[in-house]
């Protein structure tokens, strides 16, 4: 069974730095698109950032884009996301999840909240940025 576990999340000022990790276990991982996305309180859940497992292939949302840098470690089978520069409207629970099929990200996108075609999640961490 495929388990997604996020940590790292905390209080931080606006301007600082968290990096969050997702460890992955159940299965193996390889070419797996992966992603963290993020849901604000009173807000839809959205797309943060993604990845194929292993890969330099990334995609970002607008709004972080140049702040935030997604990466995997194969051999910790644990995704991160680096996150810099932080802003108050960053404050939200940060989910990662995961998926076997192959779609690019746009389709994923495209599908929108809840779960954006993403089949495996993780419960989420707390990042909040007090400005």
């Amino acid at each position: 069974q495929v388990q997604l576990v996020e940590s790292g999340g905390g209080l931080v000022q606006a301007g600082g730095s968290l990096r969050l990790s997702c460890t992955a276990s159940g299965r193996a991982f390889s070419g797996y698109p992966m992603g963290w996305f993020r849901q604000a309180p009173g807000k839809e859940r959205e797309f943060v950032a993604g990845i194929r497992w292993s890969t330099t292939n990334t995609v970002y949302a607008d709004s972080v884009k140049g702040r935030f840098t997604i990466s995997t470690d194969n051999i910790k089978t644990t995704m991160y996301i680096q996150m810099n520069s932080l802003k108050p409207e960053d404050t939200a629970v940060y989910y990662c999840a995961a998926d076997p099929v192959a779609r690019p990200w746009g389709e994923r996108i495209a599908r929108g909240p809840p779960n954006y075609g993403m089949n495996y999640w993780g419960k989420g961490t707390l990042v909040t940025v007090s400005s």
